[in-house]
């Protein structure tokens, strides 16, 4: 068992799996087992994932990287403010690919990886019951009709996105990439006793 600090300090995406290397169903279950512990409002375990691998996940992956050719995914667009972090990630991650801002057809083979999975061998798509949130459509999720239609998804959940799960492929470059984050202080405020307006009020 890894230590959980290690673990999460050293988590980063996996943008190009083995194919041929499937999960022992083992490791996906003690997986699942860790996850069903995770905090749930009025313990309403909400959630609900399908898993496709073999020829189910064949089958979702021509669908989606045939619709994904003929139209572009319906996600909606990150707010102006955070849109720079998504052009720094990008220059990160094609730059380690070897591919160039002018690279259109490198650019477009990366972009269809999104819906091949990034070749894992399992593919799993994350819902939720439609009453209890929005969809989070990203990806995968941006084609949820394609996605419901091959591996019958009922329409009371919402697809909240997809997992690709295998073993990293250690011969691709993007798989070194760790991205930096911002520090905790910019997304965190701490309120006691000596801040804000108690502050305020003592210096006064």
């Amino acid at each position: 068992m890894l230590d959980l600090d290690l673990a999460i300090r050293e988590r980063h995406s996996t943008r190009m799996f083995l194919p041929n290397q499937p999960v022992p169903r083992q490791l996906v279950d003690e997986a699942l087992a860790l996850a069903q512990c995770a905090p749930s409002n009025s313990n309403i375990q909400p959630w609900h994932v399908v898993f496709a691998s073999g020829p189910s996940r064949d089958r979702l992956v021509a669908a989606l990287l045939e619709e994904a050719r003929r139209r572009p995914p319906n996600i909606p667009p990150l707010p102006e403010s955070f849109q720079h972090y998504r052009r720094e990630l990008g220059a990160q991650v094609y730059g380690a690919m070897g591919i160039a801002r002018e690279d259109t057809a490198g650019h477009m083979a990366a972009v269809l990886r999104n819906w091949e999975f990034f070749r894992a061998p399992l593919a799993g798509i994350v819902c939720m019951h439609r009453d209890l949130g929005t969809c989070i459509e990203v990806s995968i999720a941006g084609y949820p009709e394609i996605v419901r239609g091959q591996l019958a998804i009922p329409a009371e959940l919402s697809i909240l996105c997809g997992l690709a799960i295998g073993y990293p492929d250690p011969d691709f470059a993007a798989n070194k990439l760790h991205v930096n984050r911002e520090p905790v202080g910019k997304n965190v405020v701490f309120l006691d006793e000596e801040s804000g307006e108690n502050r305020g009020k003592r210096a006064a």
